[in-house]
């Protein structure tokens, strides 16, 4: 935009607008056209469409029944000519590695996009929408001074939102895959996935019908031939970028690459061809927008927000924008409420969808870490990858493909995945719940009282394998808090003890663990409560780090270590050890994250020393992995000794998940027996992409590629979470925090939820008498008749 539209009698006008623009003939700006001439027939709606009516990019579109609920509530015709086109099926196939396995009970509808836009091009044209095609629309400047609504409904590529570039301030992501949109001449019979395994690297197939087979043969159609015929189906070939560079395709014509494609996956086709239609291979990018209106401009669709294939939801998405655009036009007497309220409306559920999608989409850009797992596993795996499909909703869909994957998992019948055990070195948990450590800035002077004991005697009589403790200190000075616990004392060792005896003789079966740490330059600061991170207002006490750099603006400068002091809390660290084996601790994991101080010589932001400790990555590692085999050599051979590690610094020149990858390589090599694997908290400049369980999938990479057992963790938050990720194999134990604050028999009652009573969640036997869920209201009374039988 050249300049911003004026806020003025536009702004006020009423919602019921009498001139409209559309910028974009795809199907969301068509639809909304539609839609907003059928609520209000005085409306002047113009429709620019750049392409002739038949040019459009892809073959077919699939809508949920969701979406289609709405359509035939806000339009009877659009939804009764629709019906007539669907393809409807429920299974799912996956073939990997000669196998194909499949799962049902998904519900799928698709039809042509071509067939789509004819649709909604009768139905615009039946209601008197001007449709202009082959035309590029004005500039969305002119629009708005003549026009009372402009739509830009212009697409992934919207120059509507580039030149109002820094009205809507949009972000646009490329990412790592390539990927070409194909056609076949025959019906798939379920949505298909297929993985070939080549010399260049992983390639993987999406297919799915959209056209009906029709009994009579046809003629084979040329590469560029009609693709609206019976039985036809939409192929999406994708890979990495550098397996489509070394197998060649950056160097073909399209026809080449087309016929290329038919060949690598002839098994899935049958020995077919595949057609394209002005098909190019393209990278996914993935559009945020800040704000999506301005004055009377507002953007639709992909214009406004785009969501990866895999989960087909970018015409879902247009065409919901569309309707709930009109509702709100309907519902509200001016044009800003309006367009406030539609994206009010439609930014959660659009983010919701995004996070979805951004799940899956990494999930196919990773596949080279998924295909070495079972076949069956790697099928679960695929179908939970965006979080939406979950254990339970696959049993409710498919109860028998769920009960084959847990069988091979190892699940007895009746067991959900996360009450099956897990041995590490001499321990074995009993169940895969971990209560995370959580700081409770309780203690006096290190020592861990009452308030301790109860806290974590309380998560233990709660059913989980294994409770940690909150980061427990190796020295007075490697505190974040005065309120933090510590091991430098006889005193704070036999506090423990009581707290460990408690747990090993009231819960049995239940293990507990210490967490050991030092602050680094995150401490000396107030409790949580108090001004989280902020500096003691007195009472402070020196600091030391990797390199001297305060945590944030108005911290503490701490001092770089000296040599002698780097050997001084190493000792430290090793004294605590041994002081946690006479506390009676299980396990112990040494924190290696967030910023504090191990995790300070990992990171290249925190860690600038210019000696053998900083520069490579090799030699930010060296410090932790004297710590770590200083703590080895104390810590029991029978006992497993596991290291937290951030995993991503979610910051710019940080630590990223490669690096990540080779931290836990060396910690393995070292004789870590698993890796808890958390992120961030480094830097106070991080910008983190939170999520649901967003932080499992540095977990699932580690786990993959270096071999070893990690935990999970990041707003894990219900039991349906933990037995997807378990059984798809991403991560071996979870961990989990604030539902653990909530309700300390999270894990309890996440077995009597689930009808499970086997050994793996025993309740305490004075507590055995509320293992059932209590009644709310009378359920013995017999239901009144409401009806009368015939």
């Amino acid at each position: 935009m050249a300049g911003e539209v004026a806020m003025g009698a536009k702004d006020r006008a009423p919602a019921r607008t009498p001139r409209v623009a559309v910028i974009g003939g795809g199907p969301g700006g068509l639809y909304a056209a539609a839609l907003l001439k059928r609520l209000d027939p005085s409306r002047e709606i113009t429709v620019w469409e750049r392409n002739a009516p038949d040019d459009t990019f892809g073959f077919g579109v699939v809508l949920s029944d969701e979406t289609l609920g709405g359509i035939a509530h806000a339009d009877p015709v659009v939804h009764a000519a629709l019906q007539d086109e669907f393809v409807r099926w429920d299974d799912i196939d996956i073939v990997h590695r000669g196998e194909r396995h499949t799962s049902g009970g998904h519900g799928f509808a698709a039809l042509g996009r071509r067939r789509l836009l004819a649709v909604l091009h009768e139905r615009c044209r039946s209601l008197g929408v001007d449709l202009r095609f082959g035309t590029e629309a004005p500039h969305p400047d002119r629009l708005s001074q003549s026009y009372d609504l402009v739509i830009a409904a212009d697409g992934v590529h919207s120059t509507t939102r580039e030149a109002g570039a820094e009205v809507f301030r949009p972000t646009v992501q490329e990412h790592r895959c390539r990927y070409i949109w194909l056609a076949a001449d025959f019906a798939f019979d379920a949505f298909r996935f297929e993985i070939a395994e080549t010399e260049y690297g992983v390639m993987q197939l999406h297919g799915y019908p959209y056209s009906r087979p029709s009994p009579d043969p046809l003629p084979a159609a040329g590469p560029d031939g009609p693709c609206d015929r019976p039985g036809a189906s939409t192929v999406i070939v994708e890979m990495r970028e550098e397996v489509w560079r070394a197998a060649g395709f950056a160097d073909m014509e399209t026809a080449e690459s087309v016929e290329r494609c038919a060949k690598i996956f002839t098994e899935a086709l049958g020995g077919r061809p595949l057609r394209s239609r002005n098909s190019a291979w393209t990278t996914f990018r993935t559009v945020v927008n800040e704000r999506w209106s301005h004055g009377n401009l507002v953007l639709l669709g992909d214009a406004a927000h785009t969501a990866h294939f895999s989960i087909g939801s970018g015409t879902k998405l247009a065409m919901e924008d569309a309707l709930a655009l009109a509702a709100c036009l309907e519902e509200h007497t001016t044009l800003p409420e309006a367009l406030t309220a539609y994206e009010e409306e439609r930014r959660p559920v659009v983010a919701s969808t995004q996070r979805a999608a951004r799940a899956s989409l990494e999930w196919f850009e990773n596949l080279g870490l998924h295909v070495g797992r079972p076949a069956r596993q790697f099928a679960f795996d695929l179908l939970t990858r965006s979080r939406r499909v979950t254990h339970d909703n696959l049993r409710l869909r498919d109860p028998h493909f769920t009960e084959a994957v847990e069988r091979d998992f190892g699940c007895p019948p009746g067991t959900p995945p996360m009450f099956t055990p897990f041995r590490l070195r001499g321990l074995t948990l009993r169940n895969r719940v971990v209560v995370s450590p959580m700081d409770m800035y309780s203690a006096e002077d290190g020592v861990p009282g009452d308030f301790h004991l109860v806290h974590l005697g309380a998560r233990a009589l709660g059913g989980a394998g294994l409770v940690m403790t909150e980061m427990v200190c190796v020295s007075a000075e490697g505190r974040i808090t005065p309120g933090c616990a510590g091991l430098w004392t006889g005193d704070q060792t036999q506090a423990w003890r009581r707290i460990t005896d408690f747990v090993h003789t009231r819960t049995p079966g239940v293990a507990i663990g210490v967490q050991l740490g030092h602050s680094g330059r995150k401490g000396s600061t107030r409790r949580m409560w108090e001004g989280m991170d902020e500096p003691l207002e007195e009472g402070n006490w020196g600091l030391v780090a990797a390199s001297p750099i305060p945590y944030k603006p108005g911290s503490q400068q701490p001092r770089e270590l000296s040599h002698a002091q780097l050997t001084d809390i190493r000792e430290q660290f090793m004294a605590a050890a041994w002081r946690a084996v006479r506390g009676g601790f299980d396990l112990l994991e040494l924190h290696c994250a967030h910023g504090y101080l191990l995790s300070g010589f990992l990171s290249p932001l925190t860690n600038r020393r210019t000696d053998a400790y900083g520069g490579t990555l090799d030699n930010r590692l060296r410090y932790p992995l004297e710590v770590f085999d200083a703590v080895r050599s104390v810590w029991p051979e029978e006992r497993p000794l596991t290291v937290r590690i951030s995993a991503t610094d979610w910051a710019e020149g940080g630590t990223t998940a490669e690096d990540a990858v080779e931290i836990a390589r060396a910690f393995a090599a070292h004789g870590a027996d698993a890796i808890d694997v958390s992120t961030g908290q480094v830097v106070a400049e991080e910008q983190p992409e939170f999520g649901r369980s967003y932080q499992t999938p540095y977990a699932d990479r580690i786990r993959q590629e270096v071999g070893i057992p990690v935990i999970a963790v990041g707003a894990i938050s219900s039991w349906d979470d933990v037995n997807s990720l378990i059984l798809a194999g991403r991560a071996d134990l979870c961990a989990l925090a604030r539902p653990h604050l909530y309700d300390p028999h999270w894990t309890l009652h996440a077995a009597a939820e689930q009808g499970y009573t086997g050994s793996a969640a025993v309740w305490p036997e004075p507590y055995r008498a509320g293992s059932r869920r209590p009644r709310t209201g009378r359920t013995d009374a017999p239901r009144p008749r409401l009806t009368l039988g015939r």
